[in-house]
């Protein structure tokens, strides 16, 4: 693929994500005109609105703004870490929960739900956990003598199965009334209690981090050959593998805290994208970020647009991603290899 024709595909693309997130700001249970929208962001009605425009401002502001730009970043994040952690990993079926971060993250947020009623505690819990899952992976496979990439994998494996036990003892202890209701909903995935301030402090963290994967795509092109080539390349593979594993464990642990368990994504949208603009991670990362932004955007609608009840999002991906996955296992015609 061109430059030219790529760069024209990407404006293409940046076109109907701004498109889509202007249409999806007035889906919901209550229909907002279009006429409130630029009162709403420029507050063009001088102090003096009704309170009918009053509520739309305050819906849009504060509840269909931020979870719009939540199922952007976080669709957008889970993409290119997926996309970075196939390059790394040479294995099309690895996704970013490989090395454990959303087992890890999953237990921080339960466990911050029972030591805290308010959702902060669980949101820090699955930040800090979904690290810490990351360096105990990190940390186990020093313990093993073999391949490092193999020996990753294995303490990632490890690491998964320690916090997904956790977990479940969480579960265990949890008030069946209370606390048990809200982590199981919440690990269903959604962006239902996503607020403004939640945006501003992750939001710029997100960008900083899908940024900078980004910028290292010549690098994963370079991993993407084996250990043995790259470092005859005079890439510090070991080195260069780590900064990408923490900015990839910075995106997850950060999208786990602002929107719950939301599988599948970071799977099947770098494949997806493979099919479309080829193996070259210049291009592959870049598009697989607003690939995975405008699809995030569109299923963060539709469970909140077609029934008078919200769906989950995890279980609108999970639905989605396995009869997509299989089309894309037919259709890659051993390109892998």
């Amino acid at each position: 693929m061109t430059k030219r024709k790529f760069y024209f595909i990407i404006s293409g693309m940046i076109v109907v994500l701004f498109i889509g997130a202007y249409l999806s700001i007035h889906i919901g249970s209550v229909k907002i005109p279009y006429s409130a929208t630029l009162k709403a962001f420029f507050n063009n009605s001088g102090g003096n609105e009704t309170t009918e425009l009053a509520m739309f401002e305050t819906i849009i502001n504060e509840i269909r703004l931020p979870r719009v730009l939540a199922a952007i970043l976080c669709g957008a994040a889970l993409s290119v870490s997926g996309a970075a952690y196939q390059s790394m990993f040479m294995n099309p079926l690895v996704s970013p929960a490989l090395l454990g971060v959303l087992a890890g993250a999953a237990f921080g947020a339960s466990l911050g739900m029972i030591l805290s009623p308010t959702m902060l505690a669980a949101q820090i819990g699955a930040f800090v956990f979904g690290i810490l899952a990351v360096v105990a992976a990190l940390f186990l496979s020093g313990f093993f003598p073999g391949n490092r990439l193999v020996m990753l994998i294995m303490g990632g494996v490890i690491s998964s199965t320690l916090f997904t036990s956790l977990l479940s003892v969480v579960k265990y202890i949890a008030d069946t009334k209370n606390e048990l209701p809200t982590i199981v909903y919440w690990l269903m995935g959604g962006f239902s209690s996503v607020t403004m301030p939640v945006i501003k402090i992750c939001g710029p963290i997100l960008i900083i981090g899908i940024t900078f994967i980004i910028l290292f795509s010549n690098y994963l092109n370079v991993l993407s050959m084996g250990d043995e080539e790259a470092s005859s390349l005079g890439v510090n593979v070991s080195k260069i593998r780590n900064i990408l594993i923490i900015a990839t464990t910075l995106c997850c642990s950060l999208t786990v805290s602002i929107g719950g368990m939301i599988s599948w994504v970071g799977l099947m949208i770098p494949h997806i994208s493979r099919m479309i603009v080829g193996h070259n991670n210049k291009f592959l990362i870049l598009f697989s970020a607003l690939l995975g932004s405008l699809y995030l955007l569109i299923v963060d609608t539709l469970c909140r647009g077609l029934f008078t009840a919200e769906i989950p999002i995890g279980i609108v991906t999970s639905i989605i991603g396995i009869p997509f996955f299989i089309f894309v296992i037919v259709n890659t015609n051993n390109r892998w290899n």
